[in-house]
């Protein structure tokens, strides 16, 4: 029985939410092999090209993370929020995230990934116009969530993408680049409520997604989630186009095929089934990365940086709220760069003990400030410490705890439409809890 047959049932219940595009389709089988080779030459995409159009769903999760930063006073000045208010203001999105994290591998899966991109960017447009428009806390808290949801699906989908399409040998860096592009979203958000009103910055929020849209058209789809549909015809025009016209894709072409038929038959699995090692222990091992990855605070430093900074006596705290971004985004720049040339272990060693010393810098800081007076030399003294332990608190975690998880889940979990429920939205706890 062939690959096709197999999968023909599912060709009529799956398909393409946004198709893969003629622009670059093969031609049919009785096309000549002429005709079917020029328009894979003249619609090549490379790998690059398609992540950094996916790359935007990202940026678009760390505009939402940061935007609270720099408009608390704002905001809470002009809609007459409490600090409680506005700390729900805040938090929203990730419950609203933990909705579309459930809702994320189904998506995914019944529609593809990119028809889930867009299905995420909807809602983000529309929570931001909502936000932007707000005058009173009910259509602010009801944007925020809609932001979330987005942000929830996108979460899953944009690293699942990367790595269904990235040679193996550009994996790591290539699936790096999607925290590195929420550390831009959350340094672009920094920037500009530097120089814009809270409405006006909602507004720019809406950008990453209105890009988004369109540069969807003009990708290909996952090529696994249409070998995983039986569309064998567009899974390998999509591989060739990514790979180039002058590469031989036989092995890999045959080794997604192996590797869907594996798949396919564990697709299926009860609870019961997670007693089995194969199946609990990279589980465990990507739930685990990505909930210490959440606990050890860092949205909770980035969603209300600027009040750490007054509070650690920086007159300019919105400025330094920017750098403290920029910060973040070289370090996970260099991350990036790395993590195919280190190794993932070696990253998230240097990277949690970079932190652990931080934090305690931190702690200490805060803490021997309690019992000096304001105006003494050891005051100031903490007070730079203090600011000194956050940014190396900020450049641990870009170096490995940042990116790396993300990696490691999509390498590790092979069961992706079953467990990406589980794990964003275990994760999407944690993070709720630990900001």
């Amino acid at each position: 029985m062939s690959f096709r047959h197999e999968n023909e049932e599912g060709r009529d219940l799956r398909k393409p939410f946004l198709h893969t595009g003629s622009w670059y389709r093969m031609g049919s089988r009785q096309s000549s092999l002429m005709t079917s080779s020029q328009m894979i030459r003249d619609g090549s995409v490379s790998v690059l090209a398609c992540v950094l159009i996916v790359s935007l769903g990202p940026v678009q999760f760390g505009f939402t993370g940061g935007y609270s930063s720099p408009t608390q006073s704002e905001i809470s000045r002009d809609l007459k929020l409490t600090v409680s208010e506005f700390s729900v203001f805040g938090s929203l999105s990730n419950v609203g995230a933990m909705v579309g994290a459930i809702a994320s591998g189904q998506i995914a899966e019944y529609i593809g990934r990119k028809g889930s991109l867009m299905i995420a960017a909807i809602p983000n447009i529309i929570g931001w116009l909502a936000i932007s428009f707000a005058k009173d806390s009910s259509f602010l808290y009801m944007g925020r969530l809609l932001e979330g949801f987005g942000v929830g699906i996108i979460s899953y989908t944009v690293p699942v993408y990367i790595a269904e399409i990235a040679p193996q040998n550009m994996r790591g860096s290539l699936g790096s680049v999607n925290q590195l592009s929420v550390t831009i979203g959350i340094m672009l958000s920094y920037l500009l409520g530097l120089f814009v009103h809270w409405r006006a910055l909602a507004i720019l929020g809406t950008f990453p997604c209105l890009i988004l849209i369109p540069g969807l058209f003009f990708i290909p789809e996952s090529p696994r989630w249409l070998a995983k549909m039986g569309m064998t015809d567009d899974f390998e025009a999509s591989l060739q186009v990514l790979r180039g016209f002058e590469t031989d894709i036989t092995q890999e072409v045959n080794e997604i095929k192996r590797s869907v038929a594996s798949s396919n038959r564990r697709a299926t699995i009860r609870f019961s089934d997670l007693k089995q090692r194969r199946y609990w222990f990279p589980l465990t091992i990507g739930i685990g990365l990505l909930a210490l990855q959440q606990s050890t605070g860092t949205n909770g430093v980035l969603f209300y940086s600027s009040t750490i900074f007054q509070s650690a006596g920086i007159s300019n705290s919105n400025v330094a709220t920017f750098g403290l971004g920029a910060i973040q985004a070289i370090a996970t720049a260099v991350s990036t760069w790395l993590v195919d040339r280190t190794g993932r272990r070696i990253l998230l060693k240097v990277s949690s003990s970079g932190m652990t010393v931080s934090l305690a810098i931190v702690a200490s800081s805060f803490f021997i400030k309690g019992f000096v007076e304001e105006s003494s030399t050891m005051y100031a003294v903490m007070g730079i410490l203090s600011v000194i332990g956050v940014v190396g608190m900020i450049i641990g975690f870009s170096l490995g705890m940042g990116p790396i998880p993300w990696v490691i889940m999509s390498e590790v979990i092979t069961i992706k439409s079953f467990t990406a429920t589980i794990t964003a939205f275990l994760v999407l706890i944690v993070s709720r809890l630990c900001s």
